[in-house]
């Protein structure tokens, strides 16, 4: 499988993940290993990065440090990260930094798995619901895109989008669309066509289009090209060229197979 079949894979993957927690109400967390909890000394005054699995250079965690610190001067949220490998201080960190409702702790462990975690406190559910947090982790934690772009870029990306989704208010799904789900939710609404154009195949002579069998199914015709076609995009980006890639995707499968000659059984005479 090529590189980028496993990119849209993964988007896919994300994106049913993400639509089975809105849809089922229920949790769903990465599971990353246990590890050994041991009392450490951490820096004093206390410092909003914890970098103790060298994942950052100098300059990195110092820059996104004094970015932590903007942000909760700004908006009055809290965002701390911790990054692990073979040993981690446990609750330690919850006194160290303390993490409240306002709060969101995310833990990134490179050992395997998905790269994120998130600790995150209940006023932050609020504005940044379960899905969020699912659609977040698969797009940045996942083992494709860190071994693409590495473990600091997972972790500054991630930064950046809490930090835009902080200053606006909250945010219901991850802003942006890379070109993997762009090219997922072009492959729906092409389906979405084609089942709208075999609906309408006229069934008679005197028959132009079958409305009636196309609305009868349009439940169908309508997901995927409404919910998984148009919607994950007009709410990641407001490019309308997406948009209209995907609306002639649809007008292409149903043209496609509605002028498409149906094969009929023969009659034995």
């Amino acid at each position: 499988m090529s590189i980028e079949w496993q990119r849209i894979l993964r988007a896919g993957v994300g994106f049913c993940l993400g639509l089975l927690i809105a849809v089922g109400g229920g949790s769903l967390t990465w599971a990353q290993p246990a590890l050994p909890v041991v009392p450490m000394e951490l820096p004093q005054p206390p410092v909003p990065v914890l970098d103790l699995a060298d994942q950052l250079t100098s300059n990195q965690e110092a820059q996104l440090a004094q970015h932590l610190n903007k942000l909760e001067q700004d908006t009055g949220w809290k965002l701390r990260v911790l990054t692990q490998f073979d040993q981690t201080p446990g609750r330690q960190v919850k006194e160290y930094w303390g993490l409240n409702e306002r709060s969101v702790l995310m833990v990134a462990d490179p050992r395997g798995g998905n790269l994120l975690a998130f600790n995150v406190g209940d006023a932050v559910r609020e504005i940044l619901p379960r899905t969020f947090w699912i659609e977040l982790q698969s797009r940045f934690g996942n083992q494709f895109y860190v071994r693409e772009h590495g473990t600091h870029r997972a972790i500054l990306e991630t930064v950046e989008v809490l930090d835009h989704c902080f200053h606006q208010g909250g945010c219901r799904v991850v802003p942006g669309l890379p070109q993997e789900q762009w090219i997922l939710t072009l492959v729906t609404s092409i389906l979405g066509g084609i089942v709208f154009g075999f609906a309408g195949k006229p069934r008679h002579a005197e028959e132009l289009f079958n409305w009636r069998w196309a609305l009868l199914i349009s439940p169908l015709w309508f997901i995927l090209f409404g919910a998984f076609g148009i919607g994950p995009v007009v709410t990641r980006t407001q490019d309308w060229i997406p948009v209209l890639r995907n609306v002639l995707g649809f007008l292409a499968g149903a043209l496609v197979i509605y002028l498409a000659p149906i094969a009929r059984p023969a009659v034995d005479q």
